[in-house]
C-alpha cells in the first residue's frame, strides 16, 4: 500500500510538471513572422527550453539571447543561451542582461521582439539602475529572501532597483512589436509579477519599494537608499505609449497543472478537490491548515469523502529564524506532519515544479502516516526540525526527498494531500 500511495503522489506531481513543459505549450502560441528581424530575448528557469521550442517551430531567420539558471541550459542553434545565478544574481546575469537591453534597443519598427519569460527571471535579469552596483542588488536580494516578504513585495523592490524590469525591456524595444510568452509561477498569474514584469506596465512605485524594506526591517546600502528616495525615473505605468504594441500571452499556469494532476487522481479512483492555485502565507501555517482539512475529510467525509486528494498551488513563504536551510515545500510538509501527528491514512507531497525548493537542488518531499515515528526512531524531532527551519535535513535523513533535477519549467509549487478510504486502510 505504501508504494501505491507514493506512486500516485509522484504521478500527480509529474503530471503537473508535464503540463507546463515548454515544448508542449510554446508552439501553439507563436506569432506570425515579421517583415524584419525576429529577435528572441528571455530570462527564467524555463527560458532556454522555451527558446529551443521556438527554434524548432519558427519558419524563418531568428536570433537572440536568453538567460537561464546554471544547469538549466538547452542547446540552441541560433539563440544564444547564457547561464547565471539564481536566486541571488551574479556577474554573468548582469553582463547578459546588459546585452539583452542593447538587443532590444536595436530593434526597428518592422522587427519582432519575442520575449520568453518564466519564473526565476527576476534574479537572472540582473541589470542595476544607474548609480547602483551588482553588489547593492545582491545584498538587497539576500535580505528579501530571508525576510518572509512575498513575491509581489520582493518584485516591487527589484523593479525599482533595475534598468530592465517593470516594463523597461519592452519600452527599450519601442517601436518594434513585442510579443511576450509567459509561464506563470506567481499567485493569480499576474504578468507584472512574473520575473518582475520586464514587458508589463508596472503599477508599483518607489514609495511601495521603500515601504517593503521598512516593513521587513531591511536596511539597504546608502546608494540603494538614496536611489529609492530620489525616485528620479519611475517604471513605465499602464497607458505608457512605449508599451502600446506589446502583447503578453500566458502559455502555462499553475491552474493548468493542477487540473492535469486532478485527472491522474480521477483515473486512480480518487476524487480531487482543487483548493486554489494561489495559496500564500507562511508555509508552516498553511501546513497546519491543510492538516486540519485533511483530518476533517478523514473523520467526517467533509469537504469530500475519502478516498480524495486535496490539490493546491501557489507560493508560501518561510521566515528563516533557525539554523536550517529553509525551503517552503519541506517546511509546509513538516508542519503538516507535525499537526497530523501520525494520523493514519493521510499522505502528502509538495514540491516546486522547477525542481528546486528554495536554494536546494531538491524539488520537495513526501510525508506518510509514519513520518513522525520513523524520524523519532532515528533520534530526530520533527517539532525541533520545524522550529529550526530544517525541513531539508529532516526529509533527507528519512530518504523522503523528491529529487527531479531541473525540470526546465516553473509553475510554482504543487501540493497534494491524499486521504485514504478508512474501509480499505
Amino acid at each position: 500500500m505504501a508504494t501505491q500511495q507514493r506512486d500516485l503522489l509522484r504521478a500527480m506531481f509529474d503530471a503537473a510538471v508535464d503540463a507546463a513543459l515548454p515544448d508542449k505549450v510554446v508552439p501553439k502560441h507563436l506569432p506570425p513572422p515579421p517583415k524584419g528581424r525576429t529577435i528572441v530575448l528571455g530570462a527564467g528557469k524555463a527560458s532556454a527550453a522555451m527558446a529551443k521550442a521556438v527554434e524548432d517551430h519558427w519558419p524563418g531567420p531568428i536570433e537572440g539571447l536568453v538567460i537561464t539558471r546554471y544547469g538549466h541550459a538547452v542547446p540552441c542553434r541560433h539563440i544564444e543561451i547564457v547561464e547565471a545565478s539564481h536566486p541571488v544574481p551574479d556577474a554573468a546575469g548582469h553582463a547578459a542582461a546588459q546585452r539583452i537591453l542593447e538587443l532590444a534597443e536595436s530593434a526597428g519598427p518592422d522587427d519582432l521582439v519575442l520575449c520568453l519569460i518564466s519564473g526565476g527571471g527576476s534574479a537572472l535579469l540582473a541589470l542595476p539602475a544607474p548609480g547602483l552596483t551588482l553588489e547593492d542588488k545582491q545584498a538587497v536580494n539576500k535580505a528579501l529572501l530571508a525576510s518572509g516578504a512575498d513575491i509581489g513585495q520582493m518584485n516591487a523592490v527589484r523593479k525599482h532597483l533595475s534598468a530592465i524590469k517593470g516594463g523597461r525591456l519592452a519600452a527599450a524595444a519601442h517601436p518594434a512589436k513585442v510579443v511576450s510568452l509567459l509561464i506563470s509561477d506567481v499567485p493569480n498569474d499576474d504578468p507584472s509579477v512574473i520575473a518582475s514584469g520586464p514587458t508589463v506596465p508596472d503599477p508599483s512605485t518607489f514609495e511601495d519599494a521603500r515601504a517593503v524594506l521598512k516593513r521587513y526591517g531591511i536596511k539597504p546600502s546608502p546608494a540603494v537608499q538614496q536611489h529609492l528616495e530620489r525616485a528620479e525615473e519611475e517604471s513605465p505605468k499602464p497607458g505608457d505609449p512605449r508599451l502600446a504594441d506589446v502583447t503578453n500571452v500566458m502559455i502555462a499556469t499553475p491552474q493548468f497543472s493542477l487540473e492535469a494532476a486532478a485527472e491522474v487522481a480521477r483515473k486512480a479512483g480518487v476524487t480531487p478537490l482543487l483548493l486554489g492555485d494561489s495559496l500564500e502565507g507562511e508555509a508552516y501555517e498553511v501546513g497546519k491548515i491543510m492538516a486540519g482539512i485533511a483530518a476533517s475529510a478523514a473523520t467526517h467525509g467533509h469537504p469530500l469523502p475519502a478516498p480524495c486528494v486535496l490539490l493546491s498551488g501557489g507560493e508560501t513563504t518561510v521566515t528563516v529564524r533557525g539554523k536550517g536551510r529553509g525551503g517552503r515545500n519541506v517546511e509546509f510538509l513538516l508542519a503538516t506532519a507535525v499537526a497530523l501527528n501520525g494520523r493514519s491514512g493521510i499522505w502528502g507531497i509538495a514540491g516546486d515544479t522547477d525542481g528546486i525548493d528554495g536554494a536546494e537542488e531538491v524539488a520537495g518531499a513526501i510525508i506518510t502516516p509514519d513520518t513522525i515515528a520513523r524520524a523519532a526512531a532515528k533520534g530526530i524531532s520533527a517539532k525541533e526540525s520545524l522550529a529550526d527551519n530544517d525541513g531539508h535535513s529532516f526529509f533527507e535523513a528519512l530518504g523522503d526527498q523528491v529529487v527531479t533535477g531541473p525540470t526546465l519549467t516553473n509553475v510554482n509549487d504543487f501540493r497534494a494531500i491524499l486521504i485514504e478510504d478508512p474501509a480499505k486502510g
